[in-house]
C-alpha cells in the first residue's frame, strides 16, 4: 500500500485542489490531504475552519483523509508513512519554486518522493489567493470552490467587513 500526502494551506480549498486531490487518490491507495497550520503568512480562515473545509470537501471520497500539521512536510509524511508527496503544477513558476522544494525535501529525508501533477486546463488561473480577492471584492467565486465554501467566505467576509479587509492575505504559492 503506498500512502501520498498533498499538503498545503487550503486558504481556501478551491477546485485546483480538489482536482489535483482526486487524482492523486486514483493513482495512490490513500491520500492524506496535509493543512498545514503554522505558515509564513497571514491567512482568512483558521486552521481549525481549514481543515473542516477540506474534509467537507471530500466527504464522499473513501481513500482521502485530511488532516492537519505543523511539522517539516517530510517529518509529517515519514510520521504517518507516507511515501510520497503530491504536488500540483500550474504554471511554469511554479515548476521553479517545486522543484527547489523538492531538491531541499529529499536533502531533509531521501525516503519520501515528490510527485508533481500538472493541473487541468480549466483550472491554470486558480490560486486561494486569486478565490480570496474575487471574493473580498464581492465577487462570485461558485465556479472555483464548492458551495460550502462559498459560503464560508461569504460569512468570513461579511464579518470582516469592508476596512481594509485585503491587508491579511497572502500572495502566491497557495
Amino acid at each position: 500500500m503506498v500512502k501520498a500526502i498533498f499538503p498545503g494551506t487550503f486558504d481556501p480549498i478551491h477546485f485546483g485542489h480538489i482536482d489535483i486531490a482526486n487524482r492523486a487518490a486514483d493513482i495512490f491507495d490513500e491520500l492524506v490531504v496535509a493543512v498545514y497550520d503554522r505558515p509564513l503568512k497571514k491567512l482568512l480562515f483558521s486552521p481549525e475552519e481549514r481543515i473542516q473545509l477540506t474534509r467537507d470537501s471530500f466527504k464522499d471520497k473513501k481513500n482521502i483523509i485530511v488532516m492537519g500539521y505543523s511539522t517539516l512536510t517530510v517529518e509529517f509524511a515519514k510520521s504517518i508513512g507516507a511515501k510520497v508527496i503530491v504536488r500540483g503544477l500550474r504554471v511554469f513558476s511554479d515548476f521553479e519554486h517545486e522543484f527547489r522544494m523538492a531538491l531541499a525535501n529529499r536533502r531533509l529525508e531521501k525516503e519520501i518522493e515528490v510527485f508533481a501533477l500538472i493541473t487541468s486546463e480549466e483550472h491554470t488561473f486558480l490560486s486561494s489567493t486569486t478565490v480570496r480577492e474575487i471574493a473580498a471584492l464581492g465577487g462570485d467565486v461558485s465556479t472555483m470552490v464548492p458551495p460550502h465554501v462559498a459560503k464560508a467566505l461569504r460569512d468570513e467576509m461579511n464579518l470582516i467587513g469592508d476596512t481594509n479587509r485585503m491587508n491579511h492575505h497572502s500572495s502566491l504559492r497557495d
